[in-house]
């Protein structure tokens, strides 16, 4: 048996252990329609039973030495780099990841379990200066239990970038994956951590839709919530989750917008905004939505980024076709209503604005304006909207025009001169000469607006501060004396 055997974990799920529940559902290829497993499915009787074994075991998880807490980590990550094949084969068939996007988000997955291990070693609080006879220090605690609930998009990743510094300062965790991509961003997980030796019960896996997730939330032993997904579902975990008075991280959807200054190379910026619209066929928060350019460079940008989009085929991953799927119908026609509405408004389709099945065509939207639907909503699909501007006013007015604020790319000769402009357009994330897509373990990740909550993801300092509670201690040698 390998360490991702299906008949382990045919028909189950991981509470405690390979674990059979009520319901059975298929994982489904959106590029093909085979059928590729089977696993359990959880209802909101199964998440208490999750969270009664991630409380139960999380106060021995606490108690373990951070050595053995950091090793475990090592070990998975060692795992996942023996598996990568294994796992990159999941990412392309149930996700319908392109080979290319499945082998990094492999890369990803095994970068954030290596630095949680590192984080598990990290200074965990500090000395602080008092005017009374005794020591005074904070000192960062374990949460208890996290709930994670995670995306269809890059499954692996935005599970393990929340489970693994999770797992690394001492919290048990229950996942919910996104029930279109169980395998891939959740029971391959478990596998490896139970593998590296993740005693039982600290890590548990409840598949299901929207009704199990509101159950985690409501769970009143989970008091932090880590959510990546839509801007929607995400104000209503905010909502809910104030209401009980959890913590909720929160990454959430984007618009975001690669500006071109006129003093770019307009041959590498249309070559860069391809990249950014159409990898993973645009299904990733980070996708460059919105192609600011410059007029002067306005004309020939689209008929560039037009001929690019032109020669991208879509197809199954298996075919080494770098568009795969879209996700499923729904997604697919929510796509299609974009363009459509768009072009309806006066935009003007130079290429794409069709689909075979769950293929659609990379599409560039030309004479994109304000109010059109391409430039005002997250589309989740490959499609560039490209929109011209005049001046550095009228620019910013068009970035901050977006309640989104995630990623924001500045394409420039002239480096330093894009940094003190993009003090002038707020966003998470700020690349100068690079497209809107990147992400890397070590460094802060999190939007601003409607967006997210914030850098809550990467690095040790921002792991921290997510997944544990500040605690005030006091020591002195003897009794305090008062005049009581």
């Amino acid at each position: 048996m390998g360490l991702f055997d299906q008949e382990t974990w045919h028909a189950r799920t991981y509470l405690g252990g390979w674990t059979e529940l009520g319901g059975v559902a298929d994982a489904v290829s959106p590029s093909t329609g085979e059928r590729l497993g089977s696993f359990a499915l959880a209802d909101a009787g199964d998440v208490q039973t999750a969270v009664d074994l991630a409380a139960s075991a999380q106060r021995t998880w606490a108690a373990t030495s951070p050595e053995e807490r950091s090793a475990v980590l090592r070990r998975a990550a060692a795992l996942v780099e023996d598996g990568a094949e294994e796992l990159s084969r999941w990412l392309r068939d149930e996700v319908g990841s392109a080979p290319g996007k499945a082998a990094f988000e492999v890369g990803l997955v095994v970068s954030e379990l290596q630095l949680a291990s590192a984080t598990a070693m990290m200074p965990f609080g500090q000395l602080l200066r008092t005017g009374r006879p005794r020591m005074s220090l904070a000192r960062r605690v374990p949460v208890g239990v996290v709930g994670v609930i995670a995306p269809f998009n890059f499954p692996a990743i935005l599970s393990a970038r929340s489970v693994a510094p999770a797992l690394a300062l001492g919290n048990a965790v229950v996942l919910k994956p996104d029930p279109r991509t169980t395998i891939a961003g959740g029971l391959f997980l478990a596998a490896v951590l139970e593998e590296a030796g993740l005693p039982p019960g600290v890590f548990n896996v409840v598949p299901g839709g929207a009704d199990v997730g509101g159950a985690l939330v409501d769970e009143p032993r989970v008091p932090v919530i880590s959510f990546t997904g839509s801007t929607p579902a995400g104000r209503a975990i905010a909502a809910r989750g104030g209401e009980l008075l959890k913590r909720v991280h929160l990454e959430l959807g984007g618009n975001n917008a690669l500006v071109v200054l006129a003093d770019a190379d307009v041959e590498a910026a249309a070559s860069a905004g391809a990249w950014g619209s159409f990898l993973h066929q645009g299904q990733i928060c980070m996708t460059t939505g919105r192609h600011l350019v410059h007029e002067s460079l306005y004309d020939r940008y689209v008929e560039l980024l037009t001929e690019k989009a032109a020669k991208i085929p879509a197809g199954p991953p298996s075919t080494g076709a770098p568009l795969g799927p879209i996700i499923d119908a729904g997604q697919r026609d929510k796509v299609h209503s974009v363009v459509t509405r768009s072009i309806a408004a006066g935009a003007r389709a130079t290429v794409g604005g069709s689909y075979t099945d769950l293929f659609y065509e990379a599409t560039v939207l030309a004479d994109v304006a304000r109010g059109h639907a391409a430039f005002e909503e997250e589309i989740f699909g490959p499609v560039a909207a490209v929109t011209p501007f005049s001046s550095i006013d009228q620019l910013v007015q068009l970035v901050n025009s977006s309640p989104f604020g995630l990623s924001l790319g500045i394409l420039t000769s002239h480096p330093y001169a894009a940094f003190e402009l993009s003090e002038r357009m707020p966003s998470g994330i700020v690349h100068i000469n690079d497209q809107t897509v990147d992400d890397e373990a070590q460094a802060p990740f999190g939007g601003i607006g409607d967006s997210g909550t914030g850098a809550r993801f990467g690095g040790h300092e921002a792991n921290i501060e997510a997944f544990t509670d500040t605690q005030w201690v006091t020591m002195q040698a003897e009794i305090a004396a008062y005049p009581f």
